[in-house]
This record gives structure tokens, sequence and C-alpha cells, in this order.
């Protein structure tokens, strides 16, 4: 399982890599670059899913499927 993400905002376009937490998924994200305040897309369950190079590990465990963290 892969525990950090590089999240880019898609304001911006500012690229960081970030630890994600491992067992829950992380609704908001400020960027550190311009301070927009991201939340998931549509049908996505986290930030990391809307915005990550590696979904979170809640997703991961589950192996891609449609529900994550509880839902």
């Amino acid at each position: 399982m892969q525990t950090h993400s590089v999240i880019t905002c898609p304001r911006c376009g500012f690229a960081k890599e970030e630890a994600m937490p491992l067992d829950a998924c992380q609704h908001f994200y400020t960027c550190s670059a311009c301070g927009a305040r991201l939340s998931p897309k549509e049908g996505d369950c986290c930030v990391f899913c809307s915005y990550g190079s590696v979904p979170c590990p809640p997703k991961q465990i589950e192996g891609g499927k449609d529900s994550c963290c509880g839902e």
C-alpha cells in the first residue's frame, strides 16, 4: 500500500507530496500555493482520489471498488 500521494491543485497547478491518513478519507485540503480549499469531486470519497497521484489507502485496500471509507 502506498501512503503518500502527489496532490495537484486544479486551480493553480501546484503539486505537493502529502502523507495520506491510513484509515480515513480526507475531505478537505488547502493548497499551500494559492490557498484554494479543495473538496472531493462528485463521486469520489476524498481529495486524494480526486486530485492525487494515488488513491487513498482505504480505496487501495478495497481494490478500487466504488464504495470507500464506510460509504
